[in-house]
């Protein structure tokens, strides 16, 4: 059997319940609202690919094996997230509120190597 991301122990919903909720979810899509305040720092968790869609302006440090970037979005400004294990911090000075629509269909040609470093 073939567990899907949002069925391993790196779920975001339950690594960080305080953080994370799913809002939408149906056999090809799951979509989770995510809220935060400055200075919280997920757990290390699991995204398969995604869209995310800031609803206010936010910055983020994003984690992942090793390697670390700063990410500033803008309210509306939707994005593509490569499927991937992550930290996110919220280093700004205003709260994160964000939906991230998870797709569940694997990429037809995953690309090889380490995914880029998502915002979330």
């Amino acid at each position: 059997m073939v567990l899907k991301s949002h069925e391993t122990t790196a779920d975001p919903v339950v690594t960080d319940p305080g953080l994370y909720r799913v809002v939408f979810e149906n056999e090809r899509v799951r979509v989770l609202e995510y809220r935060d305040q400055p200075g919280d720092r997920t757990h290390e968790h699991h995204h398969p690919d995604s869209v995310l869609v800031p609803v206010c302006a936010f910055e983020r440090r994003v984690s992942s094996g090793g390697r670390t970037a700063e990410v500033s979005l803008e309210a509306g400004q939707a994005r593509w997230v490569g499927a991937q294990d992550h930290i996110g911090e919220n280093v700004g000075s205003t709260d994160s509120f964000a939906l991230l629509v998870e797709l569940k269909e694997p990429a037809p040609n995953p690309p090889v190597g380490p995914a880029p470093l998502g915002p979330s």
